[in-house]
Parts: C-alpha cells; sequence; structure tokens
C-alpha cells in the first residue's frame, strides 16, 4: 500500500512543509505593516471563508475531470499566492494573497479522495493515517526552515522558500503522480452545483459524520490559536519554547499515525476509533486548567496526539466509506469546508474566553465542542459503518 501511496504522501509532506513555514512568521510579517495582532485574527478567517466555499467545489471538480488536474490547479495557485505574498507592498496586497491562494486550494479534500480512490475501505483509516503522519513531519520542519530563510533574506525569504517547495510538489504531481480516476469514472461525474453540497449536508449517511466532525473541528481549531498564549501565561514559555512544544507535538503525533491508528481500527472499527480519539481529547482539555510544569504538559501533550491521531484519521476513513466511488470529492470536499468555517468560528471564541478569564479557561470551548462530538458519536445513530459500509447511494439520496 506504502508504493501505491507514496507519490501523494512525498506531495502531500512536502505542501504541509510550504506551508507550516507561514505559521511562525505570518504574525510578524502582518505587524510589520504597523496592523494590530487582531488583523492576524482577520486574514486568518478571511482565509478559511474562501475555502469553506472553495473546497467542495473543488472536490466535486475532482469527481469530473480526475484528482490529478485539480491538485495542479491548486498548487499553481498557492505558487501565486506565495510569491505574491513575498513582494507583498501593503497589507491589502497580502489580503488578496491569502485569497488566491484560499480559492485555489481544494488539495486537502481532494488528497483524502485520491487516497480513497486507490485503497480499499478496510485500508483507508491506515491510509489517511500515513497522511496525518505526513502533515506532522512538515509541521517538524517547515518552521526550521522558514528561520534560516527569514535570518538570509528578510521576510521574503520564507514565502520564497515556500513558493519553491510548492514548484517540487507542481513538478512530483506533473511528473509522477497517476491520475487515481478511470476516464468512465470521471464522465460519470456531474457539474458541480449549491445543491450538491445542500444534499451531503441533508444525507441520513453523511450527517451524524459531518456533525460529529464540525464539532470536532470547532474542538480543535479553538485550541490551536489559544496554545501559544496558553504555554506563554500558564508555563512561561517564549516563542522559542513553543517553537520546541510544538516539534515535540508533531513527532508524537507522527509516531501515532503511523503506528497507532492502523492497530486501533483494526480492533475497533474507523467509527468508535474516532469516539476512542475524541474520549482521548476530553481528558485532555479537562486537565488544561492543572498543567503546571513540563511533565504535565508532556503528558497532556501525549492525550492530545493520541486523540487527535485518531479521530481525524478515523473520521475521514467514515466519510469516506460512507461515500459512493461517484462522489468521495464531493463529500471529503464538504468535510474540508467544515474545517474552515470552524477556522472561522472557534477562534474567536476561544481568545475571548481565555482573555476574560485566564488560561486556566483556554480549553473550555474545546471541551465543550469535544464533548458534544463524543455525543454524538456515541448516541446519534449512523448508517455507515467503517470497514465494510455500503458505497452505493449517492450524495443525493
Amino acid at each position: 500500500m506504502i508504493r501505491k501511496l507514496f507519490p501523494i504522501l512525498g506531495i502531500t509532506f512536502v505542501d504541509i512543509l510550504g506551508f507550516s513555514i507561514l505559521i511562525p512568521t505570518l504574525p510578524y510579517f502582518v505587524t510589520h505593516f504597523g496592523m494590530a495582532p487582531w488583523v492576524v485574527g482577520v486574514l486568518a478567517s478571511v482565509f478559511s471563508l474562501v475555502q469553506l466555499i472553495s473546497g467542495p467545489i473543488w472536490g466535486n471538480v475532482s469527481d469530473r475531470i480526475g484528482r490529478k488536474g485539480v491538485l495542479i490547479i491548486s498548487q499553481i495557485g498557492a505558487t501565486i499566492g506565495w510569491v505574491m505574498l513575498a513582494f507583498a507592498p501593503t497589507i491589502l496586497m497580502v489580503f488578496i494573497a491569502r485569497i488566491v491562494e484560499g480559492a485555489s486550494g481544494g488539495n486537502i479534500g481532494v488528497t483524502q479522495a485520491y487516497v480513497a480512490d486507490l485503497v480499499g475501505p478496510k485500508e483507508r483509516s491506515r491510509a489517511f493515517g500515513l497522511i496525518g503522519a505526513m502533515f506532522g513531519c512538515g509541521m517538524v520542519f517547515g518552521p526550521l526552515i522558514g528561520s534560516v530563510a527569514f535570518g538570509k533574506f528578510g521576510f521574503p525569504g520564507p514565502f520564497l522558500a515556500a513558493a519553491a517547495l510548492q514548484l517540487v510538489t507542481l513538478a512530483i504531481t506533473i511528473l509522477m503522480l497517476p491520475e487515481s480516476r478511470s476516464k468512465a469514472q470521471r464522465e460519470d461525474g456531474e457539474a458541480v452545483h449549491l445543491r450538491d453540497v445542500v444534499a451531503t449536508l441533508r444525507n441520513p449517511r453523511f450527517r451524524p459524520i459531518l456533525l460529529q466532525k464540525s464539532a470536532l473541528s470547532m474542538a480543535l481549531y479553538g485550541w490551536y490559536l489559544v496554545i501559544a498564549l496558553y504555554f506563554a501565561a500558564q508555563l512561561g514559555f517564549g516563542q522559542r519554547d513553543t517553537d520546541y512544544a510544538f516539534s515535540a507535538f508533531a513527532l508524537v503525533g507522527v509516531f501515532m499515525n503511523v503506528f497507532a491508528v492502523h492497530n486501533v481500527s483494526e480492533r475497533t472499527g474507523d467509527y468508535r476509533m474516532t469516539n476512542v480519539g475524541i474520549g482521548a481529547l476530553v481528558v485532555g482539555f479537562a486537565f488544561v486548567p492543572f498543567v503546571h510544569s513540563i511533565w504535565a504538559m508532556a503528558l497532556d501533550m501525549v492525550f492530545f496526539a493520541f486523540g487527535q491521531s485518531l479521530a481525524n484519521s478515523g473520521i475521514s476513513a467514515t466519510m469516506s466509506n460512507a461515500a459512493s466511488e461517484r462522489d468521495q470529492g464531493t463529500v471529503l470536499g464538504v468535510g474540508s469546508s467544515l474545517d474552515s468555517a470552524a477556522g472561522i468560528l472557534a477562534p474567536p471564541i476561544s481568545t475571548g474566553i481565555f482573555s476574560r478569564y485566564g488560561s486556566g479557561f483556554a480549553g473550555v470551548e474545546s471541551l465543550v465542542f469535544s464533548l458534544l462530538a463524543l455525543a454524538i458519536g456515541i448516541f446519534v445513530p449512523h448508517k455507515a459503518e467503517a470497514h465494510g459500509a455500503p458505497a452505493e447511494a449517492p450524495a443525493d439520496a
């Protein structure tokens, strides 16, 4: 299976390597223009809003014209966006650059659909775990590359490095990545309409899974934005300490995705594995107020890495197994858009609670939504059990 997935795993790694360069650089780049820190949040929300719209559209288009073509379009758009950032003379151009990249960036859902095309239902949790591992590897090394590039070339350095990496993924996609959908499958696709997205959300086969994914995404995105503030207030961390903590967390996440996901999925099935992962996240978020040392933080990070790896891989595999072969891109694109919606809504909630009540309450928003996700997984009936779910029903059934 790994040999079959090797090109897409390599593309994912290099793609996330470029993206992770942005994370530590963008806040300083925005304030470089004399903007207040809250503008960073607005910029992130605008990017997520554009991806919310574009995700299911590109997913549906990939069902009709093929995954490879959409990935190429996404990579070209991302390259243009990175170059625009590198030479942006004003904050307005920074926003335009992020809109360009967001509008062309349907690659997350399309990448998941590509994986689903290549592997059978019983292998998908392991395959999505490997994709998650590539995400983690990229998150470990990207900030280091960005810091070196910034030290030598200033702000244009990290963005041009990301553009160069995006060109590498473009070359790999064109030269090494085979199309995963046959001509007959592509011709069977239908034109994209808003009703396709609405039908997917209303379909009883998908609705419980997508509701659970929405709650999980709200929990994770709320935590992602507040965690650096939490480390600073709760443990006295500086930026370098936070970078080390993120790298360590990413390394643990890689281990969990490679070794834990497949084993747990084999024993429980993907839907139950999702609930196990969310349960671990609930424990981690509940423990947030009691972290007062490096060792306590390390223990809590293990719960987060274990829970996030199982929950993300399990829910992606469950969604994929619930969809027909014709609708993989549309369904996973809708799931990607739910992530984007959480990226718009969750950060203001978690940072607002943090600002008002302090670091001990930093995980409250995430705890509430992870409990909601767990309740949905346990109590809401679902019609698509992983490992053998029927895959004949179309998304608009």
